[in-house]
């Protein structure tokens, strides 16, 4: 064993105590003078705990109500959709309460304990399940975005100045979902091989369906999810049950889910006649569109912001519905030159992607765009292209790449190219 010095251990000795109360005194004032710099208000007990913790009272972060393209103000009694806050979001998820919403008839009040899933059509065994039976399976988790088919529309004919990131592309979110793989139904439930097309039937008023094709990748990778961010799903995003196809249009994604039918055609149901096809510059009109393409848009600066000649950093998000985003570009010159973003952590496929630049804004008028890459090799084209192929009669599906003109104010308002 080691001596013990003469002085003792030093927290114990005179000479100690003393040294350490002067190195307390000396922080303590160092602390006041730092509080007294900082403008820090008085020191006291905080708030209690609670049930659950809210956002600071100095957080603003809201979605917005919309109704069709262009129509500002909205009276949210008229809404049939409500926009993510995407300029003011951070990392890659987006906060369940803050996830975009669109119904068709309102969110349904379900009682999770009444709740029935029926499974039937070229089936060996029709079976019915409740939310007990489909959580005792073995259950997946992945983080996917999921994206409104009408995300973007507001640019399809014109490019109204006044509008936000947030109203240009505010549907879409991307959440981690929890649940049943789709897989492992098909198998319990022993779908016959002829079957090629499924039913999805929602349990909302307007009774939402719609046909998807039973392809290796939907089977592979399609989830009946119960769970959303570490919770169950909200009302407005389908609970207590969803199906959930990452990368697929957001109507396909059917909220509330009652019953999967299985049979070797598409069922043509309304939702796939009247409502989702895309019209095409040659009047006929495109059915099962399916896949969300390649996309990006630059949410800081982004439209209605202001900002000062000097240093800053470009903010966007990227995403892709055929896989991972493996290139972001931009241009800060109107599409004149491009330069490469940096992808900001891992690129998840079929995820929301966030890229940085560093920019130095001389306080000329100039247009800022994105353009990404996936690792399918699709290139997001510029505005010309797609209409150049689709026409300006769809209302779906827009891809192109977003540009933003600064004037010599600063002032950021949002333009076709």
């Amino acid at each position: 064993m080691k001596p013990v010095s003469q002085d003792g251990p030093r927290s114990l000795t005179r000479r100690g105590l003393l040294s350490g109360a002067v190195g307390l005194a000396g922080a303590a004032a160092t602390a006041a003078k730092a509080d007294s710099l900082l403008d820090v208000p008085p020191r006291g007990p905080g708030a209690p705990l609670s049930a659950r913790s809210e956002r600071s009272k100095y957080v603003q972060i809201a979605r917005i109500p919309e109704s069709t393209p262009g129509k500002r103000p909205v009276d949210p009694s008229e809404a049939i959709n409500s926009k993510a806050p995407i300029d003011k979001l951070v990392g890659q998820i987006t906060p369940a309460d803050l996830h975009y919403e669109r119904s068709h008839s309102g969110v349904p009040d379900i009682d999770p304990a009444q709740h029935r899933l029926l499974v039937h059509g070229q089936v060996k065994k029709p079976l019915v399940f409740t939310m007990a039976d489909l959580r005792a399976m073995p259950s997946v988790s992945r983080i996917a975005f999921l994206e409104c088919t009408g995300n973007g529309w507001e640019n399809w004919k014109e490019a109204p100045p006044d509008l936000t990131v947030q109203n240009t592309h505010g549907l879409i979110s991307t959440n981690e979902w929890t649940g049943v793989p789709l897989s492992y139904l098909i198998d319990l439930v022993g779908v016959d091989r002829r079957s090629t097309w499924m039913l999805a039937e929602g349990g909302d008023g307007s009774a939402v369906a719609r046909s998807i094709p039973l392809t290796d990748e939907i089977i592979a990778e399609g989830i009946l999810a119960y769970g959303q961010n570490g919770e169950p799903l909200r009302p407005a995003h389908g609970f207590p049950l969803r199906l959930f196809l990452p990368g697929f249009e957001g109507n396909l994604n059917i909220k509330w889910l009652r019953r999967l039918k299985f049979g070797d055609r598409p069922f043509m149901t309304r939702w796939e006649t009247a409502r989702y096809t895309q019209l095409q510059a040659d009047g006929k009109a495109r059915q099962f569109q399916l896949h969300q393409d390649v996309n990006s848009v630059i949410t800081r600066p982004s439209g209605m912001m202001q900002i000062k000649p000097g240093y800053h950093r470009i903010c966007g998000l990227a995403w892709s519905g055929h896989g991972r985003i493996t290139r972001v570009e931009l241009s800060t010159d109107g599409a004149r030159t491009w330069r490469d973003a940096t992808i900001v952590g891992v690129a998840l496929p079929k995820a929301q992607t966030r890229f940085e630049a560093d920019w130095v804004w001389d306080g000329k008028p100039t247009r800022i765009v994105s353009r990404s890459t996936d690792e399918k090799h699709n290139v997001q084209p510029d505005r010309a292209s797609l209409i150049a192929r689709t026409g300006t009669n769809a209302l779906f599906h827009y891809n192109a790449q977003q540009t933003w003109a600064i004037d010599e104010t600063g002032k950021v308002r949002n333009v076709l190219a």
